[in-house]
């Protein structure tokens, strides 16, 4: 089993169990929507890749279910601030995912592992980096995993070497997942830590009134 299976079925049990309500909330998405879109995106994956073209096939549940997810999530964003950060990052990951692979690709004895979870992993964190929202960081870790592989597949077509670009398929489909989902926690629980600082930090507020005759001194936020 992959470690994208792996971590989509974890992120299932999270939710059935209640953990992480509040990203969801964030993401605009329901328990019971989390779970279909993970259920759809697992079963999906299984689906043989659809060719659309010579050289390009599209797996249903590595890349047309996520960027449909991804859309979603642009939509419901709060502000064009938002939006436009979501853009900024998905580029500032691409970028950072292609150069990756082009090292990578270069001196493959360097790697120990499948490079495609280096590639999630670096996806999610830079997508966090400059996402900063859990929305934007999603978008941001999901597209630009698929903008860097479009990328790297145009420059290899550009040098008459003929390869197939197999969006959200074979290892693909694993940055895909580790990279949406670790973008998401790391949001999630630096967001959580920021903001708890933030309330520890906040003095009191005080509220004054008379009860029984005698003044009384009331403080909020301890």
């Amino acid at each position: 089993m992959s470690i994208g299976l792996i971590l989509l079925i974890v992120t299932g049990l999270l939710v059935v169990f209640g953990v992480g309500q509040r990203a969801l909330d964030r993401l605009r998405l329901t328990d019971r929507q989390a779970l279909l879109c993970i259920a759809l995106i697992i079963g999906l994956g299984f689906v043989p890749d659809i060719p659309l073209g010579k050289n390009v096939t599209v797996n249903l549940g590595g890349c047309v279910l996520p960027v449909l997810l991804c859309a979603y999530l642009f939509i419901k964003a709060g502000t064009w601030m938002e939006r436009g950060r979501a853009i900024a990052a998905t580029l500032v990951t691409a970028t950072a995912v292609y150069i990756i692979g082009r090292y990578t690709a270069n001196e493959p004895e360097t790697i120990t592992f499948d490079p495609n979870y280096l590639y999630g992993i670096a996806a999610g964190v830079i997508a966090y980096l400059f996402g900063r929202s859990r929305r934007s960081a999603f978008i941001a870790g999901v597209l630009g995993v698929l903008l860097a592989d479009v990328i790297a597949s145009i420059e290899v077509w550009v040098r008459g070497i003929d390869q197939t670009l197999a969006l959200g398929g074979a290892g693909a489909y694993d940055a895909v997942v580790i990279s949406g989902i670790l973008a998401v926690m790391l949001a999630e629980l630096i967001g959580e830590i920021v903001e708890r600082a933030t309330r520890g930090n906040r003095r009191p507020q005080r509220e004054y009134s008379i009860e029984n005759g005698e003044f009384i001194r009331k403080e909020r936020g301890r």
